[in-house]
């Protein structure tokens, strides 16, 4: 089936709405097409690229008609370096998708009674809402077709991002408007001096070259961390760009630099090196101070977490004589914003580096009502635990996009906390898990958060008390 309709194209699709991972769909013979790149209302000649029996995949090659809904994207970029997919949709409408997105899910799995899920909590800033990006050095930069069909001899080196699905391929990125501060001036700036002094480029084949990784991170204290990743133990080229970025850029007040001659851009277990400034910045939120590590995990749209974290305290209700579990803490930044609203916050993590951010951020903050533990959650939340601490009235949980292991549910509805308020960044698996919870939990409120705008991406925070 799918040979054969491969290449196929479907002339005058009418795409009818946004489906999920950010294509939208249409319908043809009876079949669902999935296609990219286009926008509801859109009249398009597509090229199958997927064919099944049961629906098809394809992308755009003629637009007849221009759906009312599309807008200039605003990004030179767009549609090359794979970010930001719905730049070419207007935020309103991005924000109505998100929430059906939500509905949907629960419709289709969770398959339990909810209430009207809310509009979409829509974020204040729509670019440069980023706290944190890692750009990759290359020597393969991408061509389009109409360089390459030019015949000009292109340097190939490039700073940016990877094209999707070519792990070797990388964007060279001229501004981006994911992250303000001076992050387009870092990133622009390094990649001069780099190209004026012959500084090589990383080979990710090969694994050769110094220059590798650069990550940007700011906070809305106007402090910034960048991080040079450095594929070979070169002293001298290593000191040359680390000595141009302290004099060029003296806002930063985090500089460091890692030596990374592995197989891969993870560097948790490597030794960083402080080249100037300190080895942390720090994020505020209401009157709590978050100190942030080159390895602390931190959400990424600053202002628009705080937004969701009270969304989370909001739906727990917190009257201030509480025990609260915090499952899935990272470095503990839900537990210590509920902190104050709490008797005790009991906070559990696999890695045990955020661990030991999230108890230093509540010694910052003068909180001696909060307890963490690190462990992997399906091992550490058991019936000794649960003897050795104090029954929750409220658990908080917030798990990756994997949501929770099948035993951590069965805990949870054998615990028989009267509230959980349940925070993830993927609908699917928290609807997936709010059917298992439902054997003894209802379904109160629904709140979609939108973290990412111009992307596809959305968060939900969901309230279950437990059933009379």
């Amino acid at each position: 089936m799918s040979r054969k309709m491969k290449n196929k194209v479907i002339t005058n699709l009418l795409i009818e709405r946004i489906a999920s991972e950010g294509k939208c769909l249409g319908h043809h013979e009876e079949k669902v097409v999935f296609v990219t790149g286009v926008a509801p209302g859109d009249v398009v000649d597509v090229r199958i690229t997927k064919g099944k029996s049961s629906f098809m995949e394809g992308e755009p090659v003629k637009f007849h008609e221009y759906s009312k809904e599309r807008i200039d994207p605003f990004c030179s970029h767009f549609g090359t370096c794979g970010g930001c997919k719905w730049q070419h949709i207007n935020y309103d409408l991005q924000k109505t998708y998100k929430r059906q997105q939500v509905l949907d899910q629960f419709q289709r799995i969770a398959k339990v009674e909810i209430p009207e899920v809310m509009p979409t909590l829509g974020s204040e800033k729509t670019r440069y809402y980023r706290n944190k990006l890692d750009f990759t050095f290359s020597n393969k930069k991408w061509l389009t077709v109409e360089q390459i069909q030019s015949g000009e001899d292109f340097d190939r080196n490039a700073l940016g991002f990877h094209i999707p699905k070519m792990f070797d391929k990388i964007v060279d990125v001229d501004h981006c408007y994911l992250q303000g501060n001076i992050s387009n001036d870092v990133r622009n700036e390094l990649r001069t001096f780099a190209l004026a002094n012959q500084l090589s480029f990383y080979d990710i084949r090969n694994q050769v070259g110094l220059l590798r990784n650069l990550i940007i991170r700011t906070t809305s204290t106007d402090q910034a961390m960048v991080i040079v990743q450095f594929g070979e133990n070169d002293s001298e080229g290593i000191q040359k760009v680390m000595e141009f970025l302290n004099e060029k850029f003296p806002e930063i007040t985090s500089l460091l630099y890692v030596i990374n001659t592995k197989g891969n851009e993870t560097f948790h277990d490597l030794e960083l090196v402080t080249f100037a400034g300190q080895d942390f910045i720090e994020e505020e939120m209401e009157d709590l101070k978050f100190r942030i590590g080159p390895k602390s995990f931190y959400q990424t749209n600053s202002e628009q977490a705080y937004e969701l974290y009270k969304v989370a305290r909001d739906f727990a209700d917190l009257q201030g004589d509480e025990v609260v579990y915090d499952l899935y803490t990272g470095t503990g930044t839900i537990a210590n914003f509920v902190a104050k609203k709490a008797k005790q916050v009991i906070g559990i993590e696999y890695v045990p580096s955020a661990i030991e951010d999230a108890k230093l951020n509540s010694q910052i903050n003068g909180l001696d009502n909060t307890l963490f533990y690190a462990g992997d959650m399906k091992d550490m939340l058991n019936e000794d635990f649960i003897a050795n601490h104090a029954a929750p009235d409220v658990i908080i949980t917030d798990p990756p996009r994997a949501g929770m292991d099948e035993k951590v549910v069965q805990m949870l509805l054998r615990l028989n906390a009267p509230k959980i308020v349940y925070v993830s960044c993927n609908p699917a698996t928290q609807a997936r898990d709010v059917a298992l919870l439902g054997e003894k939990y209802k379904v109160e409120k629904i709140q979609p958060v939108d973290m990412f705008p111009q992307t596809y991406h959305v968060e939900n925070v969901v309230l279950l008390t437990l059933k009379s």
